[in-house]
């Protein structure tokens, strides 16, 4: 795992596990949207010496200057310290306009108590006024617009390698095997998964509800859960940001440097779905080369390939087409 600089604390987090909940742990299908909003304004405002951030903190910050409105966001989202759990709802892992319209949704009570917890809660929010809600949405969406939808192919690449290693890992040893590796600050030991470096001391008991995983790009030092025991159980942990980010700059040269200039252009051939005959037929090349090729990019999870009787039909990985495709 990639060594991620940023502030620790001295708390510790116990999860508490039965059989049951062991057997029912997933991991999320992607990276939740406002999970990822959110943990990436704390890192946009906290110092880092982490190298893969610096082009995206700076390219964001330029991107927002002048805009005002997003003090709004920054009010109920501090970097340091309690932010309120309606900000990351469980609508979220369907998508940004998903959890946007939970975050709207937000009964007033709910919004009250959490936002009573708050050392200075934001005006307006704690009434439960909808205008201040859509409002605060809008800011989120146009944050999204500015900090994520342009990093979108990395972010996604880096989370997707994760979840295949993660997918490999319970094949081999299990959820169990899952949960024991899951980073380096989580230990697992009968039955409990401590989470170091957590900003409290905690005990969350899953009592049969299980626990989805949800890894993360902006998740930044420790894992982190909810604040509201009531509420589905989720564990949102940092990937390896080593091919996300530092990747931005990649263009054609640099994915030929990577993977040589044949392989490029195997994967650009790849992009729509081709069969092996069409790769070496539009390259130019011998039908065992371009097999040689693709059984290459398909062991480094760049291509899947399936066979159907006497033909081979490649088409690109999430990972894959964010190599090939930087924005």
């Amino acid at each position: 795992m990639q060594v991620i600089y940023c502030g620790y604390s001295n708390g510790l987090l116990r999860i508490v596990f039965s059989r049951d909940d062991v057997a029912r742990t997933r991991v999320a299908p992607g990276a939740d949207p406002l999970w990822e909003l959110v943990l990436s304004l704390h890192l946009l405002r906290r110092p880092s010496l982490d190298p893969v951030l610096a082009g995206w903190r700076g390219g964001v910050r330029e991107g927002l200057r002048g805009v005002a409105e997003i003090r709004s966001f920054a009010a109920v989202n501090p970097s340091h310290g309690y932010f309120p759990d309606f900000l990351t709802p469980h609508d979220g892992i369907e998508g940004l306009d998903a959890g946007l319209d939970a975050v709207r949704s937000t009964p007033k009570r709910r919004l009250r108590r959490e936002l009573s917890l708050m050392t200075s809660p934001p005006p307006g929010l704690p009434r439960g006024e909808i205008p201040a809600l859509v409002q605060l949405t809008g800011v989120m969406k146009r944050y999204q617009d500015v900090a994520i939808t342009p990093y979108l192919p990395q972010i996604r690449a880096a989370v997707e390698a994760d979840r295949a290693h993660r997918a490999r890992t319970m094949l081999d040893s299990g959820a169990e095997g899952l949960l024991a590796g899951l980073h380096p600050g989580i230990q697992w030991s009968d039955g409990v998964l401590e989470v170091s470096n957590y900003p409290s001391e905690r005990e969350l008991r899953l009592d049969g509800r299980g626990i989805l995983l949800v890894p993360s790009f902006f998740c930044c030092g420790a894992a982190i859960t909810l604040v509201d025991p009531t509420l589905p159980p989720v564990l949102v942990y940092p990937v390896d940001r080593l091919g996300g980010l530092a990747g931005r700059a990649s263009g054609e040269a640099a994915l030929a440097a990577l993977v040589g200039r044949t392989r490029a252009q195997v994967l650009d051939v790849v992009g729509d779905g081709a069969l092996t005959t069409e790769v070496a037929r539009r390259l130019g090349i011998s039908p065992a080369a371009a097999s040689q090729h693709t059984t290459v990019l398909r062991n480094a999870g760049l291509i899947l390939s399936r066979r159907d009787r006497n033909t081979v039909r490649h088409t690109l990985t999430p990972l894959g087409r964010a190599l090939l495709t930087p924005p």
